[in-house]
């Protein structure tokens, strides 16, 4: 994937699109709960610019109605998005771990459930695999 950038509202359209699968900006308009609804043409205007940016495609077009789905998928965008973030703190998770845990985002209570919840990752390096999760 290449460096693809969106803004929330891009990500809350695309989130849309995975839930959903192949539809119309009608369609993704009526999904959103009653307190995230705006104008027709706004989630349109997102559409588009997810389409531009290569995070959906135009699949058919039924009537006036454009369908689209995504180029992408939540897994593919997720490792993007942490590579970016590693990327700020010079590559180190330590470095982004202690982050977390300084601003109170991440607790100890959590890292000890993540230790327990990765013994896995511990064997298959130690059987000379690469460790990953």
């Amino acid at each position: 994937m290449n460096k693809m950038r969106l803004s929330k509202a891009e990500t809350r359209i695309l989130e849309q699109y995975w839930k959903l699968g192949t539809c119309s900006v009608r369609e993704i308009l009526e999904s959103l709960p009653e307190d995230e609804r705006v104008a027709y043409t706004t989630v349109q205007t997102l559409v588009y610019r997810l389409e531009q940016k290569g995070a959906l495609r135009k699949v058919k077009k039924i009537g006036n109605a454009q369908l689209f789905e995504p180029s992408i998928n939540q897994s593919e965008y997720r490792i993007g998005l942490m590579r970016d973030l590693l990327d700020l703190f010079g590559g180190s998770p330590r470095l982004l771990v202690s982050n977390l845990l300084e601003t109170g985002t991440l607790t100890l209570k959590d890292l000890r459930a993540l230790q327990t919840a990765a013994p896995s990752s511990k064997s298959s390096r130690s059987r000379g695999g690469k460790g990953y999760a």
